[in-house]
């Protein structure tokens, strides 16, 4: 029986991932900031420590599968926890997971990105250098200092910066013999998505959001994809990206993949 970690595992796609793994048989351990077994706050080095800890006293030295969903939106308050989250955060428990995911059996890793993640290009993205740096600090100012449209920039900078940091992993990981994913979900019927709808600076650019196939996802189809992911079904998949989003990517950018 595999045992994997899930962040976000509360609620969202996290909750539907969780729904979805254990029906197949997996032993999930949820990291969240409440009702999970594991109770911590990713923005913080602290939390991202304590979390580490406390996933290693529950597996002990050993892992099968990591889903990093724990992820904040545009509309958070303050906005220096958006880029903490989503990128510093995410990759603290990824980096710090991979030596029991090693030992583990046909491990497998998928990250949560987004679609918003291909609309900010890697060279155009002008946090890219602080995050390669590793400097939260100054990624934290760089965002305080860029006015209304902050957490919009938060969001997609750091979204771009995590799916630039899976496909920078795939040649060591491909060597430690774990697979590593991402999946870019578009607008998904999340509590995290009608936060953001709730925003009057951010609700009606996500309700003009409407994807091609003229609806929003529910969190159980990016699910879906991500037990794909995880499955021996895809073990010959590694260093993709995976767009759920309706057909968003491909409506915005069809020359570009």
């Amino acid at each position: 029986m595999p045992t994997t970690v899930i962040t976000g595992a509360a609620s969202g796609i996290g909750a539907a991932t969780r729904a979805v793994l254990e029906a197949a048989g997996h032993t999930v351990i949820g990291i969240d900031l409440a009702h999970a077994e594991i109770e911590a706050d990713l923005s913080f080095p602290e939390g991202r420590a304590r979390a580490l800890g406390a996933v290693q006293a529950c597996c002990g030295a050993r892992l099968d599968g990591l889903v990093l969903c724990a992820g904040l939106g545009p509309q958070t308050e303050p906005v220096s926890k958006v880029a903490s989250v989503n990128y510093f955060g995410a990759l603290s428990i990824l980096d710090g997971l991979l030596p029991a995911l090693r030992r583990g059996q046909d491990a497998a890793a998928v990250v949560i990105s987004s679609v918003a993640a291909s609309h900010l290009a890697w060279d155009q993205n002008p946090l890219a250098t602080a995050f390669e740096a590793g400097d939260e600090a100054k990624v934290q100012a760089l965002v305080a200092a860029a006015g209304p449209k902050s957490g919009q920039l938060a969001y997609a900078s750091s979204k771009n910066a995590l799916t630039v940091a899976v496909r920078r992993r795939v040649v060591e990981w491909g060597k430690a013999g774990v697979r590593l994913n991402s999946v870019a979900p578009g607008a998904v019927e999340t509590p995290l998505l009608q936060a953001g709808l709730d925003d009057p600076r951010y609700g009606p650019a996500i309700r003009d959001f409407v994807a091609p196939l003229g609806r929003r996802a529910q969190p159980q189809e990016i699910a879906a994809v991500i037990a794909f992911l995880m499955s021996a079904q895809a073990s010959y998949v590694h260093g993709a990206q995976f767009y759920v989003d309706g057909g968003i990517d491909a409506m915005t950018r069809p020359t570009r993949f």
